[in-house]
């Protein structure tokens, strides 16, 4: 038992004893499936504080020889596997955290030096005679134990993409830490003495040269989780039974911390939810992550379209993202689409894989960029949010006239991008329009199941609010009336849904007509 070869499994009895921990032991049967065939090289990104080291220490735990881990695991899921004791506490590990390396090393020009030396130190300790005198790496070591006992090594590294995003200007650390992985994963003779590797970091393997060295690695992303998706946060079943035990409202947690959407399973930040039981506040956790600094940088590139999109992505609506030419590192940006691709892997941006299209999830990362966006220096954005606001306004007060205008001007001047040329497109300007509700309200609804149909436009107020700002509900039409749209309100019975919500409920009617190009709107008030 040692710090890398063969550790304990008291990290993951750490996460175990805590007082909410849910069980993700499932992944085990999956990287039990895959065990010693070409599918055994995994390198899984996910975004800080969504499980990250929990997963590499329960696979070290249930793999390594340094420990008896029957007990620990007998209560989970995996124990009902069949092939669970096959694989429990048979296989040499080397675990490592490349950040805490690092920290050791005390340069990135050491961190190299320092996980070779030491895992060669213990390898050599074990193995001693075994390994050949020349072996002066980690690779030509593992290689002569598997000639000599035959014996395959699961590989774990946690943060392993630390040098690739934060040296990524320096050139000898890079090549240096790019030929540590090839000399592991590379090639026919890695086959033979790993059973199984698996990688965890932020971030994707990073294209060229690092994608050269580590071809051979499935990748599970936030883009295209494909079966891990389950294993990447808290999915939404977890999260509703965590509510029932701690009395928490479901739908307040889904609106401040649901939204990402991987394969069939609505993912939530695990770090989020948990600090919510234990401080007991509905707020932003995010910036604790520690990628918070890194976003401002960012949205203030100035690439064409990507003040627009962040606007349009603010509002509640999504916008289409290109993700094939990111190059997978902290440095390299093209063009927006590289920016918001970087931002989906960080998880301050959710994806639609089926849509091509990239989203704010929910309250508490929207409440994030807009702190973001008052670092900036985005003069326009405080011009608009003050459009915005009188949107808003003018909706409280009832003054439909005003509202028509107001919608009309940020059209003209803030959306000229959007065309008219649909009812879809009306939708995007009108979320631009109520932006300024994102203060005291959550996110729209959009096509939201209410009495006998769907609403175009539901703003719910958040909780704090609810009891002086109403429920909004906006239908929109196009060549028509905004009577029409207020009667279809009234007929479908949308606000009887909403009771609860708000003590009072705005009816808002808004018609587009494309031959006048003029925007009309109603308002009615309704007391519950």
């Amino acid at each position: 038992m040692g710090k890398f070869l063969n550790p304990d499994n008291s990290a993951f009895q750490t996460a175990i004893n805590s007082q909410i921990y849910i069980d993700k032991t499932g992944l085990i049967a999956f990287t039990n499936s895959v065990l010693g065939t070409q599918q055994a090289f995994i390198c899984n990104s996910r975004p800080r504080r969504f499980g990250k080291s929990i997963t590499a220490n329960m696979l070290t735990a249930y793999y390594s020889k340094g420990c008896q881990s029957d007990k620990l695991f007998a209560n989970l899921s995996i124990a009902k596997d069949a092939g669970y004791a096959e694989h429990l506490n048979k296989y040499d590990v080397i675990h490592f955290d490349v950040q805490w390396c690092l920290m050791m090393a005390g340069a990135a020009e050491k961190t190299v030096e320092f996980i070779s030396k030491n895992i060669l130190k213990e390898l050599r300790d074990v193995y001693g005679a075994a390994i050949s005198a020349d072996a002066h790496n980690v690779a030509a070591a593992l290689s002569d134990i598997n000639t000599a006992t035959g014996n395959r090594f699961v590989i774990i590294i946690d943060e392993w993409d630390v040098l690739i995003r934060d040296e990524a200007a320096n050139k000898i650390v890079q090549e240096e830490y790019i030929n540590f992985l090839r000399g592991l994963f590379k090639g026919t003779e890695p086959t033979r003495y790993i059973a199984l590797a698996y990688l965890t970091g932020i971030l994707p393997i990073k294209k060229y040269k690092t994608q050269s060295a580590l071809n051979n690695f499935l990748e599970y992303t936030m883009l295209n989780p494909g079966n891990m998706a389950q294993y990447i946060g808290f999915t939404e079943t977890e999260v509703q039974d965590i509510c029932a035990e701690y009395q928490k409202d479901f739908r307040e947690v889904k609106r401040w911390y649901d939204g990402y959407l991987l394969g069939d399973y609505h993912v939530y930040n695990p770090c989020a939810v948990v600090n919510l039981i234990f401080q007991g506040t509905f707020q932003s956790y995010w910036s604790q992550t520690g990628t918070y600094e890194s976003i401002v940088p960012l949205i203030n590139m100035n690439f064409d379209g990507l003040k627009t999109d962040v606007v349009t992505m603010l509002s509640g609506d999504a916008v289409a993202v290109r993700t094939t030419t990111y190059q997978n590192d902290m440095v390299t940006f093209k063009n927006k689409n590289d920016v918001m691709t970087l931002l989906i892997h960080l998880g301050y941006l959710a994806y639609d894989q089926g849509e091509r299209k990239a989203y704010i999830p929910n309250e508490e990362i929207r409440s994030e960029f807009l702190d973001a966006i008052e670092d900036t220096t985005w003069n326009e954005f405080v011009d608009f949010q003050k459009l915005s606001a009188e949107v808003l306004d003018a909706t409280l007060e009832l003054d439909a006239a005003k509202v028509a205008k107001l919608i009309e001007k940020v059209h003209m001047e803030y959306a000229s991008v959007i065309q008219y040329n649909n009812e879809n497109s009306l939708s995007s300007v009108l979320s631009i329009a109520y932006l300024g509700a994102m203060q005291y309200y959550f996110k729209p609804v959009r096509e939201m199941p209410l009495g006998r149909g769907f609403a175009d436009f539901v703003f719910i107020p958040k909780q704090r609010y609810a009891e002086d700002y109403p429920a909004l509900v906006v239908e929109l039409k196009w060549n028509k009336s905004a009577a029409t749209a207020i009667k279809q309100i009234r007929e479908r019975r949308y606000p009887a849904s909403l009771q609860g919500f708000a003590q009072d409920i705005l009816l808002v009617g808004i018609n587009y007509d494309k031959q006048t190009k003029e925007h009309t709107c109603s308002i009615e008030k309704l007391t519950q």
